[in-house]
């Protein structure tokens, strides 16, 4: 019965759209939550393949000292591309723009987000930006060489198309602002009769508090990016220091909004583990209001952070001691959440699918990422460590061992949900161990040359770091090898993949009480709330629950 639902299910999903159009026109003029958030990971998927490749091209020419495959200024142009690709067109829309748009209103128990027809032109805005992305590198002056900061006086003064290309991270400003209006107006206006904000699970929570993020602090980076299109433009001296300008004004114009994009990055992820750790521990959450509140006052503290990317650029001796006590207290709500999530699997009855290995891998990843932030919100050890590969290390380990890991287990873990196809659990497996190797050998050689004080961004280097940037380029061959096969798994499961059960996991959040993939407007009848999140006794009364 529930492959014969599937293959109902399949059919609306993708014939019958949210209007009488066929083919890629029902696709391109859809309406359909579900449909948009598709549309959101084929283009975020391919970008980051993009992203991905930019970065082994880096890698491959750091293999040895000296010039191996380009000359400096491609190498600057590359290692800019890859920030401005990996940032604004994956990790910052990627899990809110797929699996917030794919999963808020079924989660909700809502048919569709609050305003279908925006949340169309959100994404429409996101493919015009990363279109522009894209004429920024042909038109003349060539790709922007910045770095993905856009740091003045270097972005007015460089001959790289840098107007159009920081007008294209505008624009995608804009997308951004429009997917948290309507989540936050979903959350407010579409919750199912019954469910009150203390039971909406916790992946509603995280986006939730995202999306207040990108609507308060995206308008602060979009006003100072027309602010160096003038400059650049008119010669108007607002942060240039010949004309007149303050280009520290500039850094706390970007951080301010920057800061909390980090979190726009990581907040969701954390939403997305409170909801796969209880689901295979077999245990409600530990500590549901306090992560739920936690996730909140992440938010509201990341907007006070912004200046600990800045203790060595001529802050008083007051401000860098209350930013850097900030930035400890900001780690607060973050230790909150993984010591529920480590309680929440304390003689849990623990069933370690792909979605669990790989947030047992975001875990062990985040928290190096986190620790090595508290040292360099520490003054003493950052001025030390500022402008080294520590940061490298530091930011990667906290926004692709955090953000782009969990951006895959929601991919594991919703596969079944979204698409009614199952991938083969064995590659999974092999992906995230293969994954965990070559991430670390990657990475944390950096936080060596780091502290031996390779600086960042650098084409060349001593022969003192060879041995270590060799070990970091083989991580980057392995992390390659690693994405073919992950992309290999969930595009053969589409295409030649068995039909997953309704309820593979024994999820018991609202998404899991309808078909697989889920009808046009998600439930034949709106549900009524009446159990707690994550109140496993629900797995007895599910209609579509089947157990091994």
């Amino acid at each position: 019965m529930a492959n014969g639902a599937a293959a109902v299910a399949e059919k609306t999903f993708y014939e019958e759209g949210t209007s009488s159009r066929k083919g890629i026109l029902g696709w391109l003029l859809s309406t359909d939550h579900k449909r948009i958030g598709l549309l959101y990971l084929g283009a975020v998927g391919s970008f980051f393949i993009v992203g991905v490749i930019l970065g082994i091209l880096m890698r491959l020419e750091l293999i040895a000292p000296g010039k191996t495959i380009m000359e400096p200024q491609t190498y600057n142009a590359v290692f800019t591309l890859h920030g401005v690709i990996m940032i604004f067109l994956f990790i910052i829309p990627g899990i809110p723009a797929v699996f917030g748009n794919f999963f808020l209103p079924l989660q909700l128990g809502a048919k569709d987000v609050a305003f279908p027809r925006l949340n169309l032109l959100s994404w429409y805005i996101y493919i015009i930006g990363a279109i522009l992305v894209l004429i920024s590198l042909v038109l003349p002056g060539g790709p922007l060489d910045t770095g993905w900061t856009f740091y003045i006086p270097y972005s007015v003064r460089t001959g790289a198309n840098v107007s159009l290309a920081i007008f294209a991270a505008f624009v995608l400003g804009f997308s951004s602002i429009l997917t948290g209006l309507n989540f936050i107006t979903t959350v407010h206006r579409m919750r199912a009769p019954g469910m009150g904000f203390f039971k909406m699970p916790l992946f509603v929570w995280a986006t939730y508090a995202t999306a207040w993020i990108q609507v308060i602090a995206t308008p602060i980076i979009g006003i100072t990016i027309l602010l160096v299109i003038l400059e650049r433009v008119f010669g108007v001296g607002i942060f240039d220091p010949a004309l007149g300008g303050d280009p520290i004004l500039y850094q706390h114009l970007f951080w301010i909004y920057s800061h909390p994009a980090v979190y726009i990055m990581i907040l969701p992820a954390m939403g997305v583990v409170s909801e796969i750790i209880p689901t295979f521990a077999r245990r409600t959450i530990f500590g549901y209001k306090a992560i739920a509140i936690s996730s909140l006052a992440i938010a509201f503290v990341g907007y006070l952070v912004w200046a600990h990317h800045m203790f060595v650029s001529g802050l008083s001796d007051t401000s860098a001691m209350i930013f850097s006590l900030l930035t400890f207290i900001v780690a607060l709500p973050s230790g909150v959440k993984i010591f529920n999530w480590v309680a929440t699997m304390y003689k849990g009855s623990i069933d370690p699918k792909p979605p669990f290995i790989w947030v047992m891998v975001f875990i062990f990843l985040f928290s190096i990422g986190g620790l090595t932030g508290l040292v360099l919100g520490s003054l003493a050890t950052d001025v030390h460590l500022h402008d080294t590969y520590f940061v490298v290390a530091h930011f990667h380990y906290v926004m692709f061992g955090g953000t782009g890991t969990i951006f895959f287990a929601a991919l594991f873990y919703w596969y079944p949900k979204m698409f009614g196809k199952m991938y083969s659990i064995k590659w999974a497996n092999i992906a995230a161990a293969l994954f965990f190797v070559a991430f670390n050998a990657l990475y944390f050689p950096k936080f060596i040359m780091g502290y031996m004080g390779m600086p960042r961004r650098y084409y060349d280097y001593l022969p003192e770091f060879a041995d270590l940037q060799l070990i970091s380029t083989i991580g980057s061959w392995l992390m390659g090898i690693t994405m073919i096969i992950i992309f290999w798994n969930l595009i053969h499961a589409l295409l030649k993949g068995p039909k997953s059960k309704e309820n593979p996991w024994g999820g018991v959040t609202l998404e899991w009480h309808t078909s697989s993939p889920p009808p046009l407007e998600n439930f034949h009848v709106i549900p009524t709330v009446t159990h707690e999140p994550y109140d496993f006794s629900q797995l007895k009364e599910m209609k579509n629950y089947e157990s091994d």
